[in-house]
């Protein structure tokens, strides 16, 4: 791959940060596979426990913005360190958890954490070592980080039959202790400036700033883009089943979606060279509103509803890696580090929010009110995009860096 050839450093974060981010998303999935046992043991209801991920969500959204200057005054590298060693007693907090007030303790713990060590932080570091060569960089990691719940889930469910839950947590403190920091320390390049053009450093006018109103307009759109798929991709077999299909056609039709999302991001790497993130966005964005026109309309017949899925798993793969590349259309370095940073707030409230709020619609309106509301966020998410692909900087292809004025 040519940009790996690029710079020899990139192949060695990148297995850095492919191990570390696998880990990171991998031991938060824990109440995915011991939801029931932590609800039996707390004497929590099984939603409750799993508001516990709304609560990571809120916590790294409110502490991103937080910790944009510390991104760009100390690099990726020192500051994923630390969230890494927050993480340890977080799970640790967790294990000794008895009652709800300690379980979301934890959880918030584990959320400071989070907003330091998972994705941003992880895209930050990508940043500095190859500035706008990033994108495809990114989404080699996000097929990586894509296989996550692949990797962890049967980890989780062995770990926990042996150990018992609490036992799986204290595992997954030491983990990133004796794991991920380590790899941080002495595997992590330290921050470098890069140089976009390969040429020397050279003595810049003070570029353009950005738009206040294009710095929205990037926020908007992957905002309501992440209210989408977090959304969608947590009601999926419910809404499948409201559609008309039995569970067990609608568990066969939703465990197809990760296959094709990963795919999708897999074709985007492959021709990430030829296209930026507006435009990945745009083309993925589209197929999002053909997907829920079309099963709003189709009155749950088998080929729509397989349609379907292709269409919002093709669509949605491709999404997540625009989402994350989208800033670098417009930000370099140090306000890049800053963009993703203030991003990173709306971004996890809208994750947070839209499985409970879709679970709703589709609890009091059916299927249509669910994806009404998805409907209508898709076609505003494809006309922002348009209209950020209008303002694309024109200084972009002779090296010059853009500002950020949010």
């Amino acid at each position: 791959m040519q940009f790996l050839k690029s710079d020899g450093r990139l192949i060695g974060v990148l297995l850095v940060l492919a191990i570390t981010q696998l880990v990171g998303w991998g031991t938060i999935g824990l109440p995915a596979i011991v939801g029931r046992d932590l609800a039996a043991d707390l004497g929590m209801s099984l939603p409750a426990v799993f508001a516990g991920t709304s609560v990571l969500y809120v916590s790294m959204g409110l502490c991103g913005p937080l910790l944009a200057k510390s991104f760009a005054r100390h690099g990726a590298r020192t500051v994923m360190m630390v969230g890494t060693i927050v993480t340890a007693p977080g799970f640790v907090l967790l294990s000794l958890a008895r009652e709800p007030m300690l379980y979301f303790a934890a959880w918030i713990v584990l959320g400071i954490a989070g907003s330091a060590t998972l994705s941003t932080g992880a895209y930050i570091m990508l940043n500095e070592i190859a500035g706008r060569q990033a994108k495809n960089a990114i989404g080699a990691l996000m097929l990586v980080t894509g296989l996550s719940s692949s990797i962890f889930w049967p980890m989780t469910s062995f770990l926990s039959g042996h150990l018992g839950w609490r036992g799986t947590c204290l595992v997954y403190a030491a983990m990133m202790l004796l794991v991920s920091l380590p790899l941080y320390a002495f595997a992590a390049p330290r921050r470098k400036i890069a140089k976009d053009d390969g040429a020397a450093p050279a003595k810049r006018l003070p570029p353009p700033a950005i738009a206040r109103s294009t710095f929205g307009l990037v926020v908007a759109a992957i905002t309501l883009n992440a209210f989408v798929n977090f959304g969608i991709g947590a009601i999926l077999i419910e809404l499948l089943r409201a559609e008309g299909l039995a569970p067990a056609q609608a568990l066969l039709f939703g465990s197809m979606l990760g296959v094709i999302q990963v795919s999708a991001r897999g074709l985007d790497f492959l021709g990430g060279g030829r296209w930026d993130g507006i435009t990945t966005g745009l083309v993925a964005g589209s197929a999002l509103p053909l997907a829920m026109l079309l099963l709003m309309t189709s009155e749950g017949t088998t080929w729509a509803v397989a349609v379907f899925i292709l269409l919002y798993g093709a669509g949605s793969g491709a999404m997540a890696v625009a989402r994350a590349t989208i800033p670098l259309v417009f930000y370099d370095q140090a306000e890049f580090a800053k963009a993703v940073s203030m991003i990173a707030l709306p971004l996890n409230l809208a994750s947070a929010i839209s499985p409970p709020l879709l679970v709703g619609l589709l609890t009091q309106f059916g299927s249509r009110g669910a994806l009404g509301l998805t409907l209508a966020f898709s076609c505003a998410t494809v006309l922002i995009l348009v209209l950020l692909a209008r303002r694309r900087p024109q200084a972009r292809a002779a090296g010059a860096v853009s500002g950020i004025h949010p």
